[in-house]
C-alpha cells in the first residue's frame, strides 16, 4: 500500500475517533437522579425556611419559589419536569430530562387530611440536560398553544396523625392531569415530610405520551425514544398567611 493512501486511511480512522469521541462528550448520560425526599430535605435544612420547629400541618400551604436554586446540579428548590429513556446512534442508552422551577400552586391540609391541591407548570420554561433538546421539546409540547399543564387532586389524601411531628409519609395522590389540552385522570406516587416550615413533596407518575397527543422529540442522532415517560416534581411549600 502507497504511503499516501496509508496516511489518508489513519486520517479517516482519527476523524472518525474524534467525532465519536465528540458525540460521546454531548450526548453522554449525565442526567440528574431522579427527585428523592432524602435529598430534597437534606438540601431544605440549610435555608432559612426551616428555622421555625414544626407547628402543625393544617392550613393551606402555597408553592415556594425562591427557596433554593433550580439548575441540574443542584434542584435544591421547586421544579417539575419529565425523565425519558432513548437511544442514541453510537452512544446508547441515556436518559433526556426536562425541568422547570415556574411552578405555583397549593394544598390545603384540614386536620391530616389533605383536602384541596392544584398546581401549574409553565412548559414554556422547560430545558433539559442537553440545549440541543429544548427546541424539540417545545415542539413536541406545542406549547405555543398550550403553554401549561395542570394537577388538580380529586380525592382527600389521609396523611396520618405523625406527619404533623416531621415524619416522612408516603402517600398516593389521585388527579387529573391536563396536558397538551388532554385531561386524563392520574396518580402521583407521593413522599412528604414537614421541615421546620417547609412541606417536602417528591413525586412521580408514569405517563404514555399518546394518551395526551404528544409525539415524542426526535432527532437525527435519536434511533428511538419510549413511547411513555415519567412526570417528576420536587415542591417546596410554606403556610400561607391568615
Amino acid at each position: 500500500m502507497r504511503t499516501p493512501v496509508k496516511v489518508a486511511i489513519v486520517a479517516a480512522v482519527v476523524a472518525l475517533a474524534v467525532a465519536g469521541a465528540g458525540l460521546w462528550w454531548f450526548f453522554r448520560d449525565d442526567a440528574p437522579p431522579p427527585v428523592a425526599l432524602d435529598t430534597a430535605v437534606e438540601s431544605v435544612t440549610t435555608t432559612e425556611t426551616t428555622a421555625a420547629e414544626p407547628t402543625g400541618i393544617e392550613g393551606t400551604w402555597t408553592v415556594d419559589r425562591d427557596s433554593g436554586e433550580f439548575d441540574f446540579e443542584t434542584a435544591t428548590g421547586t421544579f417539575a419536569g419529565f425523565r425519558i429513556q432513548e437511544e442514541l446512534a453510537s452512544i446508547g442508552s441515556a436518559t433526556a430530562v426536562g425541568r422547570t422551577g415556574d411552578v405555583t400552586g397549593s394544598i390545603t391540609i384540614l386536620g391530616t387530611t389533605v383536602t384541596d391541591a392544584t398546581f401549574e407548570v409553565d412548559l414554556r420554561t422547560i430545558t433539559t440536560n442537553d440545549s440541543r433538546r429544548n427546541d424539540r421539546v417545545q415542539q413536541a409540547l406545542e406549547t405555543g398553544q398550550f403553554p401549561t399543564a395542570t394537577f388538580a387532586l380529586t380525592a382527600p389524601i389521609e396523611l396520618g396523625e405523625r406527619a404533623g411531628d416531621g415524619e416522612p409519609v408516603t402517600v398516593t395522590a389521585a388527579g387529573d392531569l391536563t396536558l397538551h389540552g388532554v385531561t386524563n385522570a392520574v396518580e402521583l406516587a407521593i413522599e412528604a415530610q414537614l421541615v421546620g416550615g417547609t412541606v417536602v413533596v417528591v413525586g412521580s407518575t408514569v405517563i404514555t405520551f399518546a394518551d395526551y397527543a404528544v409525539e415524542p422529540p426526535s432527532a437525527p442522532i435519536v434511533l428511538s425514544v419510549e413511547d411513555h415517560g415519567i412526570l417528576e416534581l420536587q415542591l417546596l411549600l410554606t403556610r400561607s398567611a391568615g
